[in-house]
């Protein structure tokens, strides 16, 4: 049996291992290692990797990221199965051996990402279809063929840290009865349109253009830093969903300040009125800057910023789950590389 060693720890790895890795795991990778074991396995840094084993699947999001590293470490691609990511096929080139070891459900999903669809199921599925098919204009003609590789053994849908966020503010806002509510730069397809749907007047602050207009919402194309467009003790309920940590980083096209994020942080309790709620998601963990991509925040800095506000809640989204009122330093040494654990922070104002 082959010896194999799985790079990541996250939701991508979990997956495959459920739908069943034909070799024995003999530990994980981390770039970042932030703990020992894993599913009772070593987790290794790339500096202390095992003499022996025979390959590495790099279940990560961080593709290329990982794929300069093997080049700098002199680690073999012809051992090193990429997963995803990649924009063509590189590594490890046997696909007998990556069939063997991936077992079908993962070596669909490979193919899929890679766009191998003459050596998946698919021209079995045809053949199956045009015995069966006696409609004449449902015929399968080889110009439109649309292959759909990837979603033959997918989950039905997604329940990431972003549908629970959305879920966790959009369920407060509605039941509070608010009829306006402001936010800023939280996603569209997701909690603001959650917001649209029960008729809320959403006032919405970004520094990019907003793509169309829509009934109920209301867009403001500025930088929220200072949320100088607003009256001081003006604002009932506001929300900011995984942005606040972007800001001053350039990341949107926004002017370079260390302490942009901080700055509305101020500025967000100037505007509250008296009873009024914030609603905040940010990455929590260990506290660090991941330019230009975002900031981690200790859970208790946010807390203390917020000092002028009571914090009603503390929750955590992570790895596609909800955990509610969790103690502020219970992850202050996480580092959770590539899936994050996102903060969701419910204040009033009294």
């Amino acid at each position: 049996m082959k010896k194999i060693l799985i790079w990541g720890t996250g939701s991508i790895a979990k997956r495959i291992q459920l739908n069943g890795i034909q070799g024995e795991i003999i530990g994980y990778i981390e770039t970042n290692p932030f703990g020992n074991l894993y599913q009772g396995k070593t987790v290794y840094g790339i500096e202390c990797l095992p003499e022996e084993y025979d390959y590495i699947i790099v279940a990560n999001s961080y593709t290329e990221q990982i794929y300069d590293i093997c080049h700098k470490k002199t680690i073999s691609m012809n051992k090193v199965i990429f997963l995803r990511g990649m924009k063509k096929q590189v590594g490890c080139s046997d696909m007998n051996v990556i069939k063997e070891l991936l077992g079908e459900k993962n070596f669909r999903d490979y193919c899929g990402e890679y766009g191998l669809d003459e050596i998946t199921f698919l021209q079995d599925d045809i053949d199956k279809y045009n015995k069966l098919n006696t409609r004449e204009n449902f015929r399968i003609q080889k110009k439109y063929i649309w292959p759909i590789l990837k979603e033959k053994y997918a989950l039905a849908g997604s329940m990431n840290n972003y549908f629970w966020q959305d879920l966790w503010a959009a369920k407060y806002i509605i039941k509070s009865g608010v009829q306006n509510h402001f936010d800023i730069g939280s996603r569209l397809d997701g909690f603001i349109a959650h917001l649209l749907a029960a008729e809320i007047d959403v006032t919405m602050i970004d520094v990019r253009e907003f793509p169309s207009e829509v009934e109920h919402l209301h867009t403001i194309v500025d930088d929220a830093t200072n949320l100088h467009q607003i009256a001081d003790g003006s604002i009932e309920s506001i929300s900011a969903l995984c942005s606040l940590e972007h800001f001053g980083l350039g990341r949107y096209g926004d002017p370079i300040d260390p302490e942009a994020c901080f700055k509305c942080f101020v500025n967000i309790q100037k505007k509250l009125k008296k009873g009024g709620r914030l609603y905040l998601s940010v990455p929590i963990g260990k506290e660090r800057i991941e330019f230009n991509a975002h900031r981690v925040f200790y859970a208790s800095t946010v807390a203390e910023n917020f000092k002028t506000l009571c914090l009603e809640e503390f929750s955590c989204a992570a790895d596609g789950q909800i955990e509610y009122n969790v103690e502020l330093h219970k992850y202050d040494n996480d580092l959770h590389n590539g899936e994050y654990r996102y903060g969701l922070f419910r204040f009033r104002k009294d």
